[in-house]
């Protein structure tokens, strides 16, 4: 049976206690106080509209005809797109970081890697409007050329057959956008599932490679099931951070009003994009609507995060690797 541990408290546990305690209450106060703030200016816009704010693919408050199903889809859609590319890239950079990079290249790629997840979101939307986009437009021809009779990745409109199609039918679409994002979401990722990788049991690590196994073999056997955790929660993290990305999918799309699920295709919009596109020449109620809106990605974003630290928490990080 384990014994309880006592220990004595001094004051400067006491302090410590206190703050840490007022810090966790602070940021929860805040989080609160955010919400309900969203929600009381939110609420004329929520209440006339009612349910049909999250269905209506149009918006147009000072007519009583809005709703963000069309934007809530697009913002869906970025992150999707911008996780799927972002997880393998993060993935293999970490595993490299962690596994393979020599120790005179370690600390200048992790580096990098930070210095990466600063950079401001305005710099990675210039970068996709005027370097990333005209260079992709080939790709996504090849891909609705050759895959194409996916859904998600036919363009209405165009004939891969016609060599004088106009390639302006794939600028600012869900795909340029993920895109972009994902290169944000990246660093992030990446620096989370590398901390997590390098805390798998160095004992564990012998073990494998003592019994005949190769470095990845270990790697499959080993970390991979140790970061399973990490590597989940740092997913859902960057896809909260995908959803809430602003600046840049405004600098890229080309703003819809209906749902738009061909990725290849121009014109797609998101709720942040939304709310940076109106604010400045809104209503009074096409404010009350903007702040529904945010109330909405807020909500989603909350869901996304608390979700990824129960996954977190509950990890060993993770606790446990296949033997």
């Amino acid at each position: 049976m384990p014994r309880s541990l006592r220990y004595a408290r001094g004051a400067q546990d006491r302090v410590f206690a206190l703050v840490t305690r007022g810090s966790g209450a602070i940021v929860l106060t805040i989080m609160l106080l955010v919400g309900v703030f969203l929600l009381i200016k939110g609420y004329p816009a929520l209440s006339a509209a009612k349910l049909g704010f999250l269905t209506t693919q149009a918006w147009d408050p000072n007519s009583g005809v809005f709703g963000i199903a069309a934007v809530l889809a697009g913002t869906i859609f970025i992150a999707l797109t911008a996780i799927t590319v972002a997880i393998p890239l993060a993935t293999g950079t970490a595993l490299y970081i962690s596994e393979y990079a020599p120790p005179r290249i370690k600390q200048a790629l992790i580096s990098i890697i930070d210095l990466m997840a600063a950079i401001p979101s305005v710099v990675y939307g210039l970068w996709g409007l005027f370097l990333l986009q005209p260079s992709i437009l080939d790709l996504s021809k090849w891909i609705a050329t050759y895959f194409g009779w996916i859904p998600m990745f036919h363009v209405t409109g165009f004939d891969p057959n016609n060599p004088l199609a106009s390639a302006t039918i794939f600028t600012a679409s869900t795909f340029v956008a993920g895109l972009v994002v994902a290169m944000m979401v990246a660093p992030i990722v990446s620096s989370i599932m590398r901390e997590v990788f390098t805390q798998a049991p160095i004992g564990e690590r012998e073990g494998a490679l003592a019994l005949g196994a190769t470095r990845w073999g270990m790697i499959r056997s080993v970390v991979l099931p140790f970061g399973r955790g990490g590597m989940i929660g740092g997913t859902m993290l960057g896809l909260g951070r995908a959803m809430g990305e602003t600046i840049a999918v405004y600098l890229i799309v080309s703003p819809v009003f209906t749902i738009q699920p061909h990725i290849l295709e121009k014109g797609s919009n998101s709720i942040s994009a939304l709310i940076a596109l109106r604010y400045s020449e809104a209503s009074p109620f096409e404010i009350s609507a903007l702040m529904g809106a945010g109330l909405v990605l807020f909500l989603m974003t909350l869901v996304v995060n608390f979700g990824a630290s129960f996954i977190i928490a509950r990890s060993r990080s993770g606790a446990s690797s296949d033997g």
